[in-house]
């Protein structure tokens, strides 16, 4: 089948700024779709034209209903960075789909600020949790950030403030590269403005208080960082776990038996495209992982609330598992074992002789190695000091071939 869906970014020029042919697009439509700003923008023609219905799965199910008759969804700049282009890829094949994209917020943004677009983290929070903004701060970082709506700029100044980031410079660009062109700023800590247009971009540069907890995001955060009941994987075990597990961009983790959900988060903060699945049967636990997830910037966190391995149906493969209890369960391994991708990654810790015997087990079943961590950290003994051992973990991963 030939294209028939386009989607056509737009400016605050509206459809008269389009070239010929694009406007040609839009008159030969049955059905435009866009956002009411863009719609208000088209002048009356034979088109029927819908706007965005919420939940925009209901849209997108129309859309898909048109197959094979003339559809254009206008979307606001470059559609398919982090616009409405993506989530149609999703569903329509590539020879059925045309996108027309104009000049990105991002890129306007970045001119307005003089900034090396290359050297700047893009975000949207439209429609997205604030939360994911907590994993993107760090001192001296550049932030451009797609508003949700006006509010966007007071929460935004206030969630840095919360960090420790208050003297961050928050600059706010409104309708860009149209007649209503409007850009202001100010601190996070003293941030005064009412609310801000709809329409508009925030350009972050982030500056750390003296109070401010700066976390890397390579894998091994303070203990002191999680929400935890005790079953927390220590930060040194944790990143020897997170070097066995090998994250790759654009990969899926199932953490089984998450606890307080340690090792997904860490998995999920290394880079922004990957994710991961907590599966936690313990309501105690459960919501620990989801304050957690809140309060290290991984919002996007799936949490499973079952047991393993009856939890596993209905769930993409992953890419790596990581089975943190629940070893010596019938079909906890096996089952997930089955799931896993080819060439994914196993990884299992034990610290008792029990679950030790397991992983023996299991190595002789699927191969693989093993490792015994031990690790002493420095404690008061007295007026003086010693050296207070954690308990040992034996760490087991294998590959699937």
């Amino acid at each position: 089948m030939s294209v028939w869906i386009n989607i056509i970014g737009v400016s605050e020029d509206g459809i008269e700024a389009l070239p010929r042919a694009l406007r040609a697009l839009v008159e030969r439509a049955e059905l435009i779709v866009g956002g009411e700003r863009h719609l208000a923008m088209v002048p009356q023609a034979r088109a029927e034209k819908k706007s965005w219905a919420s939940p925009l799965s209901l849209t997108l199910d129309e859309i898909w209903s048109r197959r094979g008759r003339p559809v254009v969804v206008l979307a606001t700049g470059d559609p398919m960075h982090f616009g409405i282009g993506v989530a149609l890829a999703k569903r329509v094949p590539a020879l059925e789909m045309a996108v027309h994209p104009h000049i990105s917020a991002f890129s306007l943004a970045a001119a307005r600020m003089r900034w090396p677009l290359a050297d700047t983290e893009c975000l949207t929070i439209h429609g997205r949790p604030l939360d994911l903004l907590t994993g993107a701060v760090a001192p001296g970082r550049k932030l451009l950030l797609l508003s949700h709506d006006g509010t966007s700029p007071g929460e935004v100044a206030r969630r840095l403030s919360e960090l420790g980031y208050g003297t961050s410079e928050i600059v706010v660009l409104e309708h860009m590269g149209g007649e209503r062109e409007r850009i202001y700023g100010g601190r996070a800590g003293t941030w005064s403005h009412p609310r801000a247009a709809d329409l508009n971009t925030l350009a972050v540069e982030c500056r750390a208080d003296a109070d401010a907890r700066a976390m890397s995001l390579a894998p091994g955060l303070l203990d002191e960082a999680f929400h935890h009941d005790g079953q927390l994987t220590k930060r040194e075990m944790r990143a020897a776990t997170l070097s066995a597990l090998r994250p790759l961009p654009g990969q899926l983790l199932w953490d089984v038996g998450a606890g307080c959900g340690s090792i997904a988060i860490e998995w999920l903060r290394t880079h922004r495209s990957l994710s991961a699945i907590a599966i936690e049967a313990d309501a105690t636990r459960q919501a620990l992982i989801e304050k957690n997830a809140a309060a290290l910037g991984t919002p996007q966190l799936k949490l499973v609330n079952g047991e393993a391995p009856q939890a596993y149906d209905g769930l993409p493969e992953p890419d790596a598992i990581f089975i943190g209890g629940g070893l010596g369960d019938r079909g906890v391994v096996e089952r997930a074992w089955e799931r896993l991708k080819p060439s994914g990654r196993l990884v299992a810790n034990a610290v008792t002789a029990e679950g030790e015997a397991h992983l023996f087990a299991l190595r002789g079943k699927l191969g693989g190695d093993m490792t015994r961590l031990s690790v002493a950290r420095l404690a008061p003994v007295g007026e003086l000091h010693g050296w207070k051992p954690l308990m040992p973990v034996t760490q087991y991963w294998v590959d699937k071939k």
